[in-house]
């Protein structure tokens, strides 16, 4: 009997985590630069006394998803998409580097150019300062060029040039703040391949409608697991009438 509450028992748990998974894609469906994720789980032996007769279920890795978003025109000066391969770095609350796909960019009242989230973005020399009166243009290379609003017309200056990164795709790390991370902690390489699409921004790679999909597989997954609990609790109610009447 405890074969089969193992079993269900532990596949229902991991239904319900992967449902919440697919739950936050589809919250995200809308974020700009998001990385969808997913739920692997493999079926693992019980160890202990006896024969290897009952397994669980395990969540043995979340992967993340790193195929492109839909490329969308805004006409916005402060928009920026990665074309392909590749990250915008940004400053994360800890001070570290960290990186992001998400080019929706402002400049804040202290003339820092910033993610919509308050990330400082990160130039070749630190975070990038932008003179204040001034229109701003970014290159597919990342330069950042202005041009006064005021004094000589059309004097364009350079301010810097966007760090843009391209490290292995297998070893970053998603942390809770939604930015990624080299898994050994240390700053990644500029790229000088990577390109940015100016005033464009990088939808969700989410799939709506195959998440959709798969919230109602899991859901009567999820549901086939419990009926199975109750199927165990009923068989064992079932032994204990007929182990009593034996008495």
């Amino acid at each position: 009997m405890d074969r089969l509450i193992y079993t269900s028992m532990t596949g229902a748990k991991h239904a319900f985590m992967r449902q919440a998974g697919v739950a936050h894609n589809l919250a995200n469906a809308a974020t700009t630069g998001y990385r969808s994720q997913e739920h692997h789980f493999r079926a693992v032996p019980v160890q202990g006394e006896g024969f290897a007769t009952r397994t669980f279920t395990v969540d043995a890795s979340v992967k993340d998803v790193m195929d492109q978003g839909p490329m969308m025109y805004t006409g916005r000066s402060l928009d920026v998409a990665v074309q392909g391969k590749g990250w915008i770095a940004v400053q994360g609350a800890d001070g570290k580097e960290a990186y992001t796909r998400a080019g929706s960019l402002d400049v804040n009242a202290n003339g820092q150019l910033q993610t919509k989230d308050g990330q400082n973005v990160l130039g070749e020399g630190g975070p990038i300062s932008i003179p204040p009166d001034s229109s701003i243009s970014v290159a597919p290379d990342g330069t950042i060029s202005v041009v006064p609003t005021f004094g000589v017309p059309n004097t364009t200056n350079i301010v810097a040039r966007m760090k843009l990164v391209n490290p292995p795709e297998d070893q970053l790390e998603r942390g809770a703040d939604g930015l990624f991370r080299q898994k050994n902690g240390q700053p990644a390489n500029l790229d000088a391949n990577v390109r940015l699409a100016p005033e464009t921004l990088e939808g969700s790679n989410v799939n709506v409608v195959d998440a959709m999909v798969n919230m109602i597989s899991i859901a009567r997954q999820f549901d086939m697991q419990m009926k199975m609990l109750q199927n165990a609790d009923a068989n064992a109610k079932a032994a204990g009438q007929l182990l009593t009447a034996a008495r």
